[in-house]
């Protein structure tokens, strides 16, 4: 009796590291592709190269998408799905101003025509987001690829989960940290707001509404505000009007996001938010204080992070053909 108990606890504990052993493979790794598809990556490199810098403010926008799509059901393409109902996630509010869906369909074409129904639409977003930031003078950070793409994309969950510029410290720090996020990656992941621009429906409560009597938010400079008012949101119906969100700095990735916000000229509410924790509030400093490359660093890190949020790996999803459509 005691030999076949021994056994059993042998079996089980060999099945055990098995399946550590198979959760281990499943895993993202580098070069996924190398053997399936070796030339992915570069075709991925080539296509950015040759289309972002006549187009600069789409890196923004890829950052900003591949953001949106980890926040929901994780990193798996369920963005870039269509809906014949309008109740997929790029019909929710956060998604609306999301650009690029097309040069995303046309790289994936690219790669199904070297090598048919082998990289997901989730790898591909990933590499494309970090390639434009990288075409635009952005930082480099690595893409661990073999996500696997979503069949489900739904609009509410995309409402409930994406941040909101209107969103205080507090619901920022509990929607990331329900994907496995944490203060320092908040912090981070917001200084992507370096570049690209919004409209006036992010920031017009602020300006006109912001307690309810017609105020001025008063966490906002005032001559900031004010001049937002006369020379950008001139009404608080324009729906319509570009802003920068790093003002005379957009299409520069680098620290001056930061030094606006402890300056109070945070475009969002939930940029001003940052600042209203002492422990935010003090990595940012330490950020400004410390080498760009330092930022340039820390920000690889949350990113590599972020694009490992509940990926679907091994036998998981599936591989789209198109990425706005489920496989038949």
């Amino acid at each position: 009796m005691a030999g076949t108990s021994s056994a059993r606890i042998v079996l089980v504990v060999v099945s055990g590291v098995l399946a550590l052993i198979g959760s281990a493979q499943a895993q993202l790794q580098m070069n996924f592709y190398a053997s399936s598809c070796p030339k992915a990556e570069q075709i991925v490199l080539d296509y950015v190269k040759q289309n972002i810098p006549n187009a600069p403010s789409l890196a923004a926008s890829f950052l900003r998408m591949h953001f949106h799509d980890c926040i929901v059901r994780g990193c798996d393409a369920s963005v870039l799905l269509n809906s014949t109902s309008g109740q997929a996630e790029k019909n929710a509010v956060p998604n609306l101003t999301l650009r690029g869906f097309d040069f995303i369909e046309r790289v994936k074409s690219l790669l199904e025509a070297e090598c048919p129904g082998v990289v997901s639409c989730a790898d591909i977003l990933a590499l494309v987001a970090r390639d434009s930031v990288l075409t635009t003078g952005g930082p480099f950070w690595n893409v661990p690829t073999g996500r696997r793409d979503g069949v489900i994309s739904n609009i509410t969950e995309a409402n409930a989960n994406i941040p909101s510029p209107f969103h205080n410290f507090t619901t920022l720090l509990t929607l990331f940290s329900n994907q496995g996020l944490n203060l320092t990656d908040l912090v981070l992941l917001s200084g992507g707001h370096t570049i690209g621009i919004s409209h006036c429906p992010a920031v017009s409560r602020r300006l006109y509404n912001s307690t309810g009597a017609g105020e001025i938010d008063p966490t906002m400079d005032s001559e900031n505000a004010e001049n937002l008012k006369a020379n950008k949101c001139k009404t608080a119906s324009d729906n319509t009007t570009i802003l920068q969100m790093d003002p005379g700095s957009r299409k520069t990735f680098d620290l001056s996001y930061y030094s606006l916000l402890l300056k109070r000229r945070g475009l969002f509410q939930s940029d001003a938010a940052l600042t209203t924790d002492s422990t935010s509030l003090a990595f940012i400093n330490q950020l400004l204080t410390s080498s760009p490359q330092f930022f340039f660093d820390e920000f690889a890190k949350a990113m590599e992070k972020m694009g490992r949020v509940n990926v679907k790996t091994g036998s998981e999803g599936q591989i789209r053909k198109q990425c706005a459509l489920v496989n038949n």
